[in-house]
């Protein structure tokens, strides 16, 4: 279980430093939308690693990479989660597939 920390912490540090996952870079967003983005992506590592998406565990992988946000996030998030569900959130984040052509 250590080394699964290590490696979700590696891929947390790794997407804050570099925004690679965003649309625009990092340091151009508020400071509540890099809060938002940072529980997304702990969010995300938390799923894809099958570990259950809590406040505690998203704020224990921010803070392991070596970040932070408000203490309300990782808590609203959590909340969001379990009222809706993970599988949920990441297929209306996926958004649809193009159309067919003629």
């Amino acid at each position: 279980l250590k080394g699964a920390d290590s490696d979700r912490s590696a891929q947390a540090d790794q997407a804050a430093e570099t925004g690679a996952m965003a649309g625009v870079p990092v340091n151009s967003l508020s400071k509540e939308q890099q809060d938002e983005l940072l529980c997304t992506y702990a969010a995300l590592i938390l799923h894809d690693d099958g570990a259950d998406v809590t406040a505690q565990g998203m704020a224990n992988l921010i803070k392991a990479a070596g970040c932070s946000v408000e203490a309300y996030w990782p808590m609203l998030m959590a909340k969001m989660i379990s009222s809706v569900g993970m599988d949920a959130l990441v297929k209306m984040g996926s958004g649809g597939s193009g159309g067919g052509g003629a």
